[in-house]
């Protein structure tokens, strides 16, 4: 059986947020950088609801795990 392949799209479904390609690039970009010493999970535009599932996935290397770490580097780039 396969592992389910997951992507920034179905990520941004999941935390409730508009999730088409210009919304999540606008999201990025107003988001970030992020300083270094700041954790995608503690940033502060997350509900409590959403930095739990991010919290969680991450804790467990679920299946969004990868898809998390993703949207941390890119949310600490600078555009």
């Amino acid at each position: 059986m396969d592992s389910p392949t997951h992507d920034l799209k179905g990520l941004f479904d999941q935390l409730g947020l508009d999730s088409t390609e210009k919304a999540i690039d606008d999201f990025i970009a107003s988001h970030s950088p992020l300083a270094d010493d700041k954790k995608l999970i503690d940033a502060e535009f997350w509900t409590p609801q959403q930095a739990g599932f991010l919290k969680e996935q991450l804790r467990e290397d679920a299946d969004w795990a990868r898809v998390v770490d993703d949207l941390n580097l890119r949310m600490h780039q600078v555009h």
